[in-house]
């Protein structure tokens, strides 16, 4: 039987012991009407059993239902987009949505945890790469549903996750470069601790391979998917003895860093340099030339694990523990075909 780091029992340990779900012991633990009879009474013997310690409710019946989303930071452009999205399907709903950044320090997330003790949140969306263990443990013992949503590509945390097909997307970016007549296409990798990267990444070796083409690694640049890094990497790729006639950068952002970096360089674009993005922001359409991206359904994806989180808290399962939404190419007037 396992506990948290205080000791006490967990709900997933419960829910190992009576062989269900944790939405179930969840449901139990609630008093919700939507569970067997047979199946109850095992649960409520195991966390008599095992000493569980149920979560003092704070909960009326009149209480303003809520959901949290959580991010490592809230610097980022596409962290407006996911808000967007998970107030539109919260608000469809009739709930709030409260909006916390941790700052990947654990004591600004020890006190995000104290603070959803406090209002009990129906459910808890989780746009982070990684949590400890023990603070993972601690939202379990909550018996708060938990859902991650995942533009990142992280790990899963062992809860439902939402992610985009960044691997197609890549490969998508660099097909489109291909057919325009571009070898020499550069890539600005984001940070590649970051599985999203590194399948951006693979997608884009993907179609030279598919191309019949060498790849050239010293047309790869890292960044950390910020203006500064991409603006970095696509000056350095400019200095190459042979510098790429197209870039692709996997991020938005690092493209109108690379965007800067070209004028600086006294080049075109299209006309001497493409240049394709990742992730299709709203600024994407108004830079100029507007941008040619991979439009990563982020709004969409913050609905989605808004919906999901909220199915859970309602006590149903979920079907699938990942969804991947689609990406799609979305060409504008940043690239062009090559002509020697």
């Amino acid at each position: 039987m396992s506990e948290d780091e205080h000791g006490r029992i967990t709900i997933r340990a419960i829910a190992d012991e009576a062989g269900v779900s944790v939405p179930t012991v969840s449901r139990v633990i609630n008093g919700r009407s939507d569970v067997a009879p047979e199946t109850r009474k095992r649960v409520e013997e195991l966390l008599n059993e095992r000493g569980y310690q149920r979560r003092r409710s704070t909960r009326a019946p009149s209480r303003a239902r809520l959901v949290d989303l959580v991010f490592n930071e809230l610097d980022s452009p596409w962290a407006v987009e996911i808000i967007r999205g998970v107030e539109d399907a919260a608000h469809a709903a009739g709930v709030g949505t409260v909006v916390s950044a941790v700052h990947r320090r654990r004591a600004s997330t020890e006190q995000w945890l104290d603070n959803l003790r406090t209002r009990a949140s129906d459910g808890v969306i989780l746009v982070v790469s990684q949590l400890a263990s023990p603070i993972l443990e601690q939202l379990r013992h909550l018996g708060v549903p938990m859902v991650v949503l995942d533009p990142s590509g992280g790990p899963t945390m062992d809860a439902p996750a939402i992610g985009a097909t960044n691997w197609a997307g890549g490969l998508a970016a660099t097909e489109h470069l291909v057919s325009l007549g571009h070898r020499r296409i550069g890539f600005i990798h984001g940070p590649k601790q970051v599985l999203c990267s590194r399948a951006r990444f693979d997608g884009y070796r993907a179609a030279f391979d598919a191309a019949g083409l060498a790849y050239d690694p010293t047309m790869v640049y890292d960044g950390d998917f910020s203006h500064q890094s991409g603006f970095d990497a696509a000056a350095a790729l400019l200095r190459l003895p042979e510098p790429p006639t197209a870039i692709f950068a996997s991020s938005d952002q690092m493209a109108f860093g690379a965007y800067e970096a070209i004028r600086q360089a006294g080049l075109r674009i299209p006309e001497q340099v493409s240049v394709v993005g990742f992730d299709d922001l709203p600024e994407s359409r108004w830079t100029s030339p507007p941008l040619t991206t991979v439009r990563q359904p982020l709004a969409e994806m913050g609905a989605l694990a808004a919906r999901t989180v909220l199915e859970m808290a309602a006590g149903n399962e979920i079907d699938s523990p990942r969804l991947e939404l689609a990406t799609e190419l979305v060409v504008r007037e940043s690239t062009a075909r090559y002509t020697d």
